[in-house]
């Protein structure tokens, strides 16, 4: 490089380095404007997930967040005492409990969205609002291929793994 050509930023041609500063400043500040919620983050997503379309049962929330069924059981017993969804027997099958948000519930995830709608604004404000519509939707046709050709991915893990203190690996 000649002395007038300014040197690439490390996240010019680095993927990798760029998802992590993005999903570990994400996480940061959904995790600080989400306190107040039963499990942060993580209990945002089973409020949203609970929330579209049919109430899906508990199962079916653990499979599609790639939860451990145990631990969603212990997500929707505080989404659950917070009054934010319950459980219901299915018609079809009184074995089967299906997750549904309360109207509370329903209250808070507006909320909540907004909050996390504000984070992102913030996050991708370098950004002008095309390439931030683009960019949310190239990310989510990517994380959607990459699920559907890899389903046991656990995104949970590469969050914690992103998101661990920087003193480097431990073990």
């Amino acid at each position: 490089m000649t002395p007038t050509t300014p040197e690439p930023s490390l996240g010019e041609h680095n993927l990798g380095w760029s998802l992590a500063v993005l999903l570990r400043r994400w996480h940061e500040h959904v995790e600080a404007a989400l306190a107040d919620l039963p499990h942060g983050s993580r209990g945002y997503h089973v409020l949203a997930a609970a929330s579209r379309g049919d109430a899906p049962t508990q199962a079916a929330l653990a499979e599609r967040l790639l939860i451990d069924r145990s631990v969603m059981t212990y997500l929707i017993d505080d989404l659950e005492a917070a009054d934010l969804v319950r459980r219901r027997a299915d018609p079809a099958d009184r074995r089967v409990r299906r997750v549904c948000p309360t109207d509370h519930g329903s209250e808070v995830l507006a909320s909540a969205n907004e909050l996390v709608e504000h984070v992102e604004e913030r996050l991708l404000g370098a950004l002008d609002a095309d390439t931030r519509a683009l960019f949310r939707a190239a990310a989510a046709h990517a994380a959607t291929a990459v699920q559907e050709a890899s389903p046991d991915t656990d995104p949970c893990a590469a969050v914690l793994q992103v998101t661990q203190d920087e003193a480097g690996p431990t073990g």
